[in-house]
């Protein structure tokens, strides 16, 4: 069974959501990304989201734009960033899933059977694609299946219910509800929202739904808890990676990490 539904499985059974944290790899270096990986999954990290740094934006905002042209400054690669993560994986104890978060267009020119193949021997059990259209989404959905690697793809609240059920049909391993119109990082109402996408897909699917974009603050993790069995959360925790001296910048992060992981649980 992969490691995702494992996971999703064992807290279901204990009445726990998923608290999963974003890192972009890279920021500052790939040394830091393979120190802050297993701090983050001790600190309270069920599930960890590496950022794959790509030069032209999706959704990310600000923060998460400049780490990623931090990371590119360095001449970050596929090949030392799934290095990195298989140091971290294949350690003896390590049990905290690792999915990857990236373009497209990053799989494509890899070749989508190889990306996923290169990921899998790294350690990771599945991959975010926020800007693969549902409509071209099957034959790389249909790969992962035979793989048994997840393919994570984006609900908004503007997706109407009909491009839903096909979102969720392509999905597996759980469903990332973007729980904000705009930008990652933003500042919203957003119970309201997500308890409106999350019901309408409770309907859909049995699959985990985790919410993110604009996950913050304490009071955000415990409002969502209630209608979701995960949070993301990403901009608070690379923000902190701005910080000049590195211990002070992991530690923050890893502070960050057991705060917001206490009040999900």
């Amino acid at each position: 069974m992969n490691p995702i539904d494992q996971l999703f499985a064992r807290l279901r059974s204990q009445n726990r959501k998923a608290f999963i944290p974003f890192l972009p790899a890279g920021d500052p270096d790939l040394a830091m990304t393979r120190e802050l990986l297993p701090a983050v999954a001790g600190a309270g990290g069920d599930l960890i989201e590496v950022g794959f740094p790509f030069s032209d934006p999706i959704a990310d905002g600000p923060v998460i734009q400049a780490s990623y042209t931090r990371a590119l400054r360095n001449h970050l690669n596929l090949a030392d960033l799934f290095d990195t993560v298989r140091q971290v994986s294949t350690v003896p104890g390590w049990t905290t899933p690792i999915v990857g978060m990236a373009s497209y267009s990053l799989i494509y020119k890899k070749e989508p059977k190889t990306f996923l193949t290169t990921a899998r021997a790294a350690g990771m059990s599945g991959v975010v694609v926020p800007d693969l259209p549902v409509e071209e989404a099957e034959g790389l959905s249909q790969l992962c299946r035979d793989q048994d690697f997840k393919l994570i793809l984006l609900v908004t609240p503007t997706t109407d219910p009909k491009r839903m059920e096909q979102i969720v049909r392509a999905c597996s391993g759980f469903v990332y509800v973007v729980s904000v119109v705009g930008i990652t990082g933003g500042q919203s109402a957003m119970t309201t929202i997500v308890e409106r996408v999350t019901n309408r897909l409770r309907e859909m699917t049995d699959l985990p739904l985790c919410v993110g974009f604009g996950v913050n603050t304490p009071a955000n993790v415990r409002e969502l808890r209630p209608y979701c069995d995960g949070v993301i959360v990403g901009t608070a925790l690379v923000r902190k990676l701005e910080a000049a001296d590195r211990e002070s910048a992991k530690a923050n992060v890893v502070a960050t990490v057991k705060e917001l992981s206490a009040v999900l649980n």
